[in-house]
């Protein structure tokens, strides 16, 4: 099961996209659910028994947005979790602190308002930051919520998975003690196309890819994280309820922008497309 969030007619609904993943037909819902996205949907718990209504609808016809466009609090975010990652950053400014890599998972938050969608433009912020990097992400979210969920009931746990890019100020988060001011700017988190149901796709053992203007400069398979994705739902949940909408950035593979000799950042005009096995693609310029 695919669900997208999409603008048709002047209108935002949600919806069931096609097996194909050529059109989209929309839930029967009320518009203040349909305002959240998907996020009412999954709280709910029933999304598999919900009717639709109308005929489908060809995705080239409407516009899809983020399938949270505004998650109900900051997203969770993983912090060199790829081995590769984490050695192309060993002789970074971060190479302090890559000798306890593996010991605990990096976290830290974007703010939900700087979530857009996902063909969205991404603003560059001009003179605040000149370094912007891409990070190409599959991203967990949450279906059924609990506090110390362990790692071994961590999964049934997942409603689904969608692609986040994790757009990075890197100047402004060397700057700080914490990465989020770096993390959060507006439109800094696109994500998308759709949320796939952890029933159609193991996130535990995907692919995940980046280009920057056709150029492939990521990919990464998600059996080489160094924490999987149980471990970081054990970990985000310590002590913490997690909610049915959470989303948690499960970290970026090697070939980021900042990890390359020199290192290559984003400038008006560029464009990043991220593809995921399973899930899809998002693509955005950034201006």
């Amino acid at each position: 099961m695919r669900i997208a969030t999409y603008q048709w007619k002047g209108q935002r609904h949600v919806g069931l996209v096609s097996a194909d993943g050529q059109s989209v037909t929309a839930f029967r819902v009320d518009a203040a659910t349909a305002h959240t996205g998907a996020l009412r949907l999954i709280e709910r718990g029933d999304v598999a028994q919900l009717p639709t209504q109308g005929e489908a609808v060809p995705l080239s016809e409407v516009r899809l947005e983020a399938p949270l466009p505004l998650p109900r609090r900051n997203i969770f975010c993983v912090g060199r979790n790829y081995h590769a990652h984490a050695r192309e950053l060993s002789t970074s400014v971060f190479k302090d602190n890559n000798a306890n890599v593996a010991s605990w998972p990096i976290v830290f938050t974007k703010v939900p308002e700087c979530v857009v969608g996902p063909s969205d433009d991404v603003i560059l912020p001009g003179a605040i930051s000149e370094q912007i990097d891409y990070e190409s992400e599959l991203a967990v979210v949450i279906g059924t919520g609990g506090r110390n969920i362990s790692r071994a009931d961590a999964l049934n746990h997942v409603f689904g998975y969608t692609i986040v890019n994790d757009v990075t100020a890197r100047d402004v988060q060397m700057r700080h003690a914490q990465w989020d001011l770096g993390k959060s700017f507006d439109t800094f988190c696109p994500m998308g196309p759709w949320i796939v149901s952890a029933d159609e796709l193991d996130g535990t053992r995907t692919r995940v890819r980046g280009w920057v203007n056709g150029e492939l400069r990521q990919d990464g398979l998600t059996t080489d994280l160094i924490f999987d994705i149980p471990s970081l739902i054990e970990t985000c949940s310590r002590g913490i309820t997690l909610y049915p909408g959470d989303v948690i950035a499960t970290g970026t593979p090697a070939g980021v922008g900042m990890g390359l000799s020199p290192p290559q950042y984003l400038k008006s005009g560029d464009v990043v497309r991220i593809e995921i096995d399973g899930i899809g693609s998002i693509e955005n310029r950034f201006v």
